[in-house]
């Protein structure tokens, strides 16, 4: 593999197997800190290599550096704060240096041990109009951190072992195996591509296009947190499968879901996202229209023009920038503003909002926006959803 994780060394919190019972023993006489899906999320990430290089959730200094400058305290560029949250009067039971157990999931269980180093309170308003441009309540990055607890406690945190899940086992590869599976195949290069929805046309052309200069594909879906009206992981990941078996060369492409929740913070997010991706061993990340966006809160591109704020050798990932792709009826295929000499006239857009209502309608998106079998399967989700 040719690209270093993100500062250099991929990180591992969880412990080797034989350590496990030794840390839940512990754990059982700790106090106990309960964390939602979100910080979840974030502790899976942080402990499997995913936010290197990050061994924890982030102290007072870089999380102000991370809001007001995009980097981390010492430096390394960083656009997304990685914090835990907890009520004042949580916070006040717990001394600084002391072991917590951070406990989730349906029973409660035991998730990691984490040793508090730092308390501190936040601007939410604040990091809400930097993080995500906007302190509009209607934005769900806003509506999140607007419910967060008032304090944040940083520290580094050991995980017992991995996450427990049930969905996507087959697809749930950490960093390290993802680049030791690049390594197998073979592959120098590789593009990652960054989805919550099920890929549509505009989707694959990126892809394909993308392919044309790499040695191979990872499409990675985010399977945490998202909006209640995207479409469920369950359904999408069927889609990913389908389009796979069907349009794409078996040796250039893998699925490999993303733990993380979703921001929707736009720009920041796709800077957030090529970091993740070049921890897991991306070579190069697609950036398309919209990135991470939401509503009407950032330009079309805007996630294109961030990347300019940075040094490339900072990041080192290379991002591949595109335009809104469209189908045109002259052409006869898909296409951009780039490639396709034909007036708006002739282009056909499909949003996922029109997509939907038509889904909502009982209607099978066509071919222009979609893969047969893809149409079907999105057609039956909602019918049986209904």
């Amino acid at each position: 593999m040719t690209i270093a994780p993100h500062g250099g060394k991929l990180i591992n919190r969880i412990v080797p197997p034989e350590r496990a019972g030794e840390l839940l023993a512990q754990a059982a006489a700790l106090k106990k800190v309960a964390i939602d899906e979100r910080t979840t999320s974030d502790l899976e990430m942080i402990g499997n290599g995913g936010l290197s290089p990050l061994d924890g959730f982030m102290s007072g200094a870089d999380y102000r550096a991370v809001v007001k400058d995009m980097h981390l305290a010492g430096g390394l560029p960083w656009t997304i704060p990685i914090t835990l949250g907890v009520d004042p009067e949580v916070a006040d039971e717990i001394a600084l240096g002391e072991e917590v157990a951070l406990t989730g999931g349906p029973g409660g269980d035991v998730l990691a041990v984490m040793t508090v180093e730092e308390k501190y309170t936040y601007d939410k308003r604040e990091r809400c109009v930097a993080v995500f441009r906007t302190d509009d309540e209607a934005h769900p990055g806003v509506k999140a951190t607007l419910n967060m607890c008032d304090v944040l406690l940083g520290g580094p945190v050991t995980l017992p072992r991995p996450i427990p899940h049930r969905r996507f086992l087959e697809y749930r590869l950490s960093p390290a195996e993802t680049r030791a599976m690049f390594d197998e195949k073979g592959w120098d290069t590789v593009v990652g591509f960054q989805t919550r929805n099920p890929i549509h046309r505009a989707h694959e052309y990126l892809q394909k296009c993308a392919m044309e200069i790499v040695d191979g594909l990872m499409i990675h879906p985010i399977v945490g947190a998202t909006k209640s009206d995207d479409i469920p992981a369950e359904v999408r990941m069927e889609c990913y499968k389908a389009l796979m078996d069907g349009y794409y060369a078996a040796d250039r492409v893998c699925l490999v879901v993303n733990p993380a929740a979703m921001r929707y913070a736009g720009p920041r997010e796709a800077i957030f996202h090529a970091i993740v991706r070049k921890n897991y061993g991306c070579t190069h990340f697609i950036v398309g229209r919209d990135h991470a966006g939401v509503g009407d809160y950032y330009g079309t591109y805007d996630a294109h023009h961030i990347f300019k704020e940075f040094d490339p050798a900072e990041l080192e990932i290379t991002p591949l920038f595109f335009d809104h792709a469209f189908w045109c009826t002259k052409c006869g295929n898909m296409a951009s503003t780039k490639t396709c000499p034909h007036g708006k006239d002739d282009h056909v857009f499909f949003s996922g909002t029109k997509v939907r209502e038509m889904l909502r309608e009982g209607k099978l998106p066509p071919v222009e926006f979609t893969r047969p079998e893809i149409a079907k399967l999105l057609l039956e989700a909602a019918k049986a959803a209904d």
